[in-house]
């Protein structure tokens, strides 16, 4: 299967978080890194460290956008403002694509500061639907939403989370942003088949894959970000690999962060499964 290009996906290899801890590291030693993801609002502001810091990662090295206050699918439309000032920072950065969480988190101006699962429902679809789509209009470049690890279901859905998620993308016309690590936390927090999940959703609309580290305890699966992927979790990107073809491929690890080297090395380990089936692109 060929690379993913739709909308203007590309795969750019595999890449990881730009984090406060490993700035210096990376601008005195410059390492080879296929990109770096940021989060959009870290960098949305006027003026200081953060953006000096950002240009000079700009000079060397490929960003793309990820951010974690969108809220597709609450009532309210995009905060006007907030959108300008991504904007312009999308401007700034030249990213190919902006990514953000298929959730809810905010209720007439208030805002959550989490990622809180949708009802699976027809109206969800349309309002969600909806909201994506203007925020692609303004910005004017494709955008990848991204399933969230929950932790509760509604009572009033309608669909399974995978049939959500490719309702939503049919009628927003836009991209994915497939998180194995979420489809297993959730997959073992709900009893559903995660490889089912992963084989439902359509593979032409997957602009970027996250993986990640989780932990188990006793009655839940938590999405801590906080130590190195797990088993199950390769499993799950292969197969994905397998549907979608070279993927560009993000690290996650926000919380315990190690070295640099230890973080990258880790990232890295997502080429075994990247390789062959460029080989096998190749040879097709």
């Amino acid at each position: 299967m060929p690379a993913n290009r739709f909308n203007g996906y590309t795969d750019y290899g595999v890449g990881i978080g730009l984090r406060v801890p490993h700035y210096d590291h990376i601008l005195s030693r410059k390492p080879v890194v296929d990109w770096f993801e940021i989060i959009s609002e870290n960098y949305m502001v006027d003026g200081g460290r953060p953006l000096r810091i950002l240009d000079q990662i700009l000079d060397q090295y490929r960003v793309v956008q990820h951010g974690v206050s969108m809220y597709f699918g609450s009532a309210q439309a995009p905060n006007r403002d907030h959108l300008r000032r991504l904007k312009d920072l999308v401007r700034r950065t030249g990213t190919p694509w902006l990514s953000d969480h298929l959730c809810w988190g905010s209720v007439d101006g208030r805002y959550t500061h989490d990622l809180l699962p949708l009802p699976y429902t027809w109206e969800a679809v349309r309002t969600t639907a909806e909201r994506i789509r203007q925020v692609q209009d303004f910005l004017e470049i494709p955008v990848a939403v991204e399933n969230v690890s929950s932790y509760a279901e509604f009572h009033e859905s309608q669909m399974t989370e995978w049939e959500f998620l490719n309702e939503v993308v049919h009628a927003a016309d836009c991209g994915i942003l497939l998180d194995v690590n979420n489809i297993y936390v959730s997959s073992r927090n709900h009893e559903f088949d995660p490889m089912e999940y992963v084989n439902s959703i359509p593979a032409d609309r997957v602009a970027q894959i996250h993986i990640a580290g989780h932990s188990q305890f006793e009655r839940y699966t938590l999405d801590t970000h906080d130590h190195p992927v797990l088993d199950p979790v390769w499993s799950l990107y292969a197969r994905a690999i397998e549907r979608c073809g070279p993927t560009a491929t993000l690290l996650e690890w926000d919380d315990k962060i190690p070295s640099f080297d230890e973080v990258h090395a880790e990232a890295l380990k997502a080429n075994q499964f990247l390789q062959p089936a460029t080989v096998e692109e190749v040879v097709a």
